[in-house]
């Protein structure tokens, strides 16, 4: 709620001849868009040029790895023009592959999906961090969420992982 709030007000600021039409949020694998499902539907329906959105996302994503998950907020405009932002894969996805899992705990609390260390929700932070909603959060901050949310999948954090 608060990101499409920011999407709001980042629009309006950008003048009045620029109204907003829609607000649009995508989950596409990196440099993997593609007109198909789900990019082509949802900016077809805003009559936005699928093609350019295509490019320019797969230009902006092309440094990471492929089949990484990445969230985009994309503002339509009332001219058919648009702008969009790339965001950092969620949470849950790097604390899967960090812990090397391809799914959470059944019962969190109760079983143990799998284990990560300190470092490793330390460099999860940092990523996060490159994140525009997330740039003035502390660093402190965003680790304690990280592991609030590997607690929540049945991820345990140690210290260090035992030989």
């Amino acid at each position: 709620l608060w990101a499409l709030f920011q999407a709001l007000a980042m629009a309006m600021a950008a003048g009045p001849e620029r109204q907003v039409s829609a607000l649009i949020r995508l989950t596409v694998n990196a440099g993997q868009a593609k007109p198909a499902a789900p990019v082509g539907p949802a900016l077809g329906q805003h009559r936005l040029n699928i093609m350019a959105f295509c490019k320019e996302f797969n230009a902006r994503t092309q440094h990471i790895k492929p089949d990484v998950p990445m969230s985009v907020a994309i503002t339509a405009y009332k001219d058919n023009s648009f702008e969009f932002t790339v965001k950092s894969p969620s949470t849950s996805y790097l604390l899967k592959k960090a812990a090397g899992l391809q799914l959470g705990s059944r019962k969190p609390g109760h079983e143990i999906a799998g284990q990560v260390t300190l470092k490793h929700v330390y460099e999860i932070a940092k990523i996060k961090q490159t994140d525009p909603l997330c740039q003035y959060i502390s660093l402190e901050s965003i680790c304690k969420s990280i592991i609030a949310t590997a607690r929540s999948m049945g991820i345990e954090v140690k210290r260090e992982l035992e030989k």
